[in-house]
């Protein structure tokens, strides 16, 4: 049985501070004028139930049209997890509009769909799996 929780437990704890790592190293570099890299939080809340909580996000420029997410959410304050996810879009004007598919593993609710738009202040995206349906709500930190 302790073989079982640190098989599960462990993987989970090294994903949270591999994003702590990464965050540390973006939050030292300012949030560009004209992209949505960088640094991000706010919550996720689902509209199916109550769940809802705090997210953080990284957002990564792979090119003019895609960006690497990796997120950080909590849930009911006690709980952690971390995932990444790719979000294929366009640029209109200042803002990015994208799409993009992750799955997540059973465990976590299997295959997600998001669709949202961020601009270089404000991010809002929607999500959908088989049990969750909610949003995310997201803008620079404070410093």
């Amino acid at each position: 049985m302790r073989c079982l929780v640190f098989g599960i437990v462990l993987p989970l704890l090294s994903g949270c501070s591999s994003f702590h790592r990464e965050w540390s190293k973006a939050a030292k570099e300012p949030a560009p004028a004209h992209d949505i890299t960088g640094c991000w939080e706010g919550t996720w809340q689902n509209s199916n139930n109550t769940h809802q909580d705090r997210m953080l996000a990284i957002l990564t420029r792979v090119n003019d049209t895609e960006y690497g997410a990796h997120f950080y959410a909590k849930y009911k304050k006690i709980f952690s997890f971390t995932y990444r996810a790719t979000f294929q879009g366009t640029w209109a004007e200042d803002e990015f509009r994208f799409h993009g598919e992750e799955d997540l593993g059973a465990l976590a609710g299997g295959v997600y769909n998001y669709e949202g738009r961020a601009s270089p202040t404000n991010y809002y995206s929607t999500y959908s799996s088989r049990y969750d349906v909610g949003t995310f709500t997201l803008q620079r930190p404070h410093k």
